[in-house]
């Protein structure tokens, strides 16, 4: 004999299954950045680039920095940043997941986040000592006999998404960038990149009215279910 979920026991499930479908986005685009990551840097050689069509290209690049090439103050500074970043918003998805109203979008773009960022930390955390950097055209090993390219948090991110969309040259006649090729969008990134841009972007667009502790969100909705 089974006995149906108590009505509080049912939304609490309910409510529960945002923080598995966060976890499920994580897992997902981690495992893919990781994924595209090790093949790129195990079959191509530093600076290979590859056209799959006109206005997108595979290119091998490594950053030491941030998103899309950005290089920013210390490198350990930043992997500590990073994994300080990830650890808090890890607690405040697990915190608003059980809360009465989260928006469910609200919660995927936070996860989004929290996935770019994952992504890239291995990188850096890892990359330098399992891998080898050897001088173009060879390729990189994985776990190499002669150890890796650098130390423990001083690895490089590695990017391979290069989109080329239209290019032009500057007519002669302009000050500063006359004769210059102009290239949109120049920017090689990867798909841990590509998530936080897109958590970070929908967040601001669309879900900038949800950004509120716990303790607000558990206020408004206590607030609205006595409305009710």
């Amino acid at each position: 004999m089974t006995t149906a979920p108590s009505p509080s026991g049912a939304a609490k499930t309910g409510r529960n299954r945002l923080v598995w479908l966060a976890t499920a986005i994580i897992v997902a685009v981690l495992v893919a950045d990781q994924i595209l990551k090790i093949w790129v840097k195990t079959h191509f050689y530093l600076g290979e680039e590859v056209k799959i069509l006109p206005w997108f290209r595979l290119m091998f690049v490594e950053n030491n920095g941030m998103a899309f090439g950005m290089e920013i103050g210390s490198k350990l500074l930043l992997t500590v940043l990073r994994i300080a970043l990830v650890v808090l918003l890890l607690w405040y998805i697990k915190a608003i997941g059980c809360i009465r109203g989260v928006k469910r979008g609200y919660v995927v773009c936070l996860a989004l986040i929290v996935a770019g960022a994952l992504g890239n930390i291995i990188d850096c955390v890892f990359y330098g000592e399992i891998f080898n950097d050897p001088f173009p055209p060879r390729i990189a090993e994985l776990f190499p006999a002669g150890g890796g390219y650098g130390t423990w948090m001083h690895g490089k991110v590695v990017d391979m998404l290069y989109f080329p969309l239209f290019s032009f040259d500057w007519p002669a006649w302009m000050p500063m960038v006359g004769g210059d090729r102009f290239v949109f969008f120049q920017p090689v990134f990867n798909l841990a990149d590509s998530a936080i841009t897109v958590g970070v972007l929908c967040l601001i667009f669309f879900y900038s009215k949800e950004i509120a502790s716990p303790s607000q969100l558990r206020k408004a909705a206590a607030e609205k279910s006595l409305a009710q």
